[in-house]
């Protein structure tokens, strides 16, 4: 498939806010969904003084703040001491989407310590900013919770050392999972080099690597994490897509799911 597109994306970071109805929304990018407790509070203590007073999630597992009025160079430094900016520059280009109990419970690798290691090299690289808003890097941890996304860059793992890279719509090579982040940071690169106005790797006239078949260790897609008590923790969720402020008086490291929910670690 090749792309059309007519206009960059308008995908919205806290750089770049969206002018909606109620006001200016802006967009924050949880590496993983990860969220600390703290982070939760201070982005709630933002929401109330310069917005609607709301955290709102999305179905990518991102934040939004809503309800603002001129996204100032206050508002940003006040969104940037909640800790979920790390980089100005990198402000939009920052979608990891993780299997979100990976690490917590089942799963056959916890991909945590991959995403963290993808989101440095991201962010210190000065080429990787002009990633479109909308580019997907995945992480399945071999629950298959994530295989029904659709996926810009990313991987399955198929045990606690190994991963099948995946590359649009298409499988890619086995590789360390510690040679991970690295591996998707060239095949990034590699996108970057070779757009002229696609947002997607799918829109690409050609494939950016190799196609191999799927290992036999790729498991088949598993259903949404139900709401509730589940492996792990509990699945509280986001009523109208906005976030229980009583999850901010819990200490401990939460994470935003792409179902519009929060997991509370047991």
């Amino acid at each position: 498939m090749t792309s059309t597109r007519t206009r960059p994306d308008r995908c919205p970071g806290v750089l770049r806010p969206w002018p909606a109805e109620d006001g200016s929304l802006v967009r924050l990018r949880p590496a993983g969904g990860q969220l600390p407790a703290g982070s939760l509070r201070a982005l709630l203590d933002v929401a109330t003084t310069y917005g609607d007073g709301d955290v709102h999630l999305t179905g990518r597992a991102n934040l939004q703040l809503r309800g603002l009025g001129e996204v100032t160079e206050e508002v940003v430094t006040a969104i940037e001491a909640t800790g979920l900016l790390p980089s100005r520059s990198h402000d939009r280009a920052r979608n990891l989407m993780m299997s979100p109990q990976s690490g917590l419970a089942d799963g056959r690798a916890d991909l945590r310590p991959v995403v963290a290691e993808l989101d440095r090299l991201l962010c210190a690289d000065p080429v990787l900013a002009d990633l479109p808003g909308r580019f997907l890097f995945v992480f399945d941890d071999g629950r298959g919770d994530l295989l029904d996304r659709p996926v810009d860059l990313g991987l399955v793992a198929l045990d606690d050392r190994s991963a099948q890279l995946l590359v649009g719509g298409r499988w890619g090579e086995v590789v360390a999972l510690t040679d991970a982040p690295r591996a998707l940071v060239a095949l990034a690169r590699a996108f970057l080099d070779t757009r002229t106005d696609e947002w997607h790797t799918v829109e690409l006239p050609g494939p950016l690597a190799a196609v191999l078949p799927p290992d036999r260790l790729v498991p088949l897609p598993s259903r949404r994490l139900a709401y509730g008590e589940v492996p792990g923790g509990r699945h509280v969720p986001a009523v109208g897509g906005v976030v229980d402020p009583s999850l901010a008086e819990l200490d401990t490291h939460l994470v935003v799911t792409p179902w519009r929910g929060v997991l509370v670690p047991a």
